[in-house]
Order: structure tokens, then sequence, then C-alpha cells
């Protein structure tokens, strides 16, 4: 049991893991924010601009509310609202991958340019190679 405590510890130790929680951690806190742009910026203009129309309202209902059931309904709205969050998301982390990419890119450029370029070997040294090698055969 020692064992696989000490093996826990140094899998959850790893740098790896630790950039992992730390990602979900973000991106949770990333996702709650991304909802409330959603929910209390973009949908009430697209409600104005669609005459008053509440995404949250839309609904397709499969059985009606009665005094001993509960309605059933597919929740279109709110459905939308997640549609857009997803994009919203998506798009941002796109743009993130995109510009560490091209900081990547950058940084490698660099270390090419900055490293010395091989000796070029004399071309006089390279044919009497090459004349030993005739002269073996």
């Amino acid at each position: 049991m020692k064992q696989f405590f000490k093996e826990f510890k140094d899998f959850a130790s790893k740098g790896n893991v630790m950039d992992l929680a730390i990602g979900v951690i973000i991106g949770s806190a990333f996702g709650k924010i991304v909802s409330s742009i959603v929910n209390d910026l973009i949908m009430p203009v697209v409600s104005v601009l669609t005459g008053g129309l509440n995404f949250s309202d839309i609904k397709l209902v499969l059985v009606q509310a009665t005094e001993s059931k509960a309605e059933v309904a597919i929740m279109a709205g709110n459905f939308i609202k997640n549609v857009v969050d997803f994009l919203i998301i998506a798009l941002s982390i796109f743009i993130m991958i995109r510009a560490l990419a091209k900081l990547k890119r950058k940084e490698e450029a660099k270390a090419v340019a900055t490293e010395p370029a091989a000796p070029v070997e004399n071309e006089l040294s390279i044919l009497k190679d090459i004349k030993v090698l005739l002269e073996k055969k």
C-alpha cells in the first residue's frame, strides 16, 4: 500500500499533472466568464435584434404539465446559448494556440540563426578522400 501512495505522489507531483490541474481550474473560470458574456451581454442584444425573443423561452413541449406531472420539454434556447458559449471558447483557444505556435516558431528560428554553422570542409580534402576510395576499388 505504501508503494501505491508513493507512486501516486510521484505521479501527482510531476510538472505535467500540475500544469493540467492549473489549466482545468483556469478553464473552469474562463467558462464562467464566457457564460456570463453570452447570457448577460450577447443574448440581450440578440433578443433586441430579434424583436424581444427570449432564448430561454424557446422550447419544444413534449408532455404538458399536469397537477401530478411536470412538463417535459426540449430546451432549444438553452442549447443555443450553450452552442454560443462553446463557439466563443473554441475561438479563444484557437487564437491562443495559434499565437503560442507563432511565438514558438520565432524562438526556433532565432535558435537556428544563433547556432554556429557546421564547418565546411576543404574541397581538396574531399577530392582526396574520393581518390582514396576509388583507388581501393
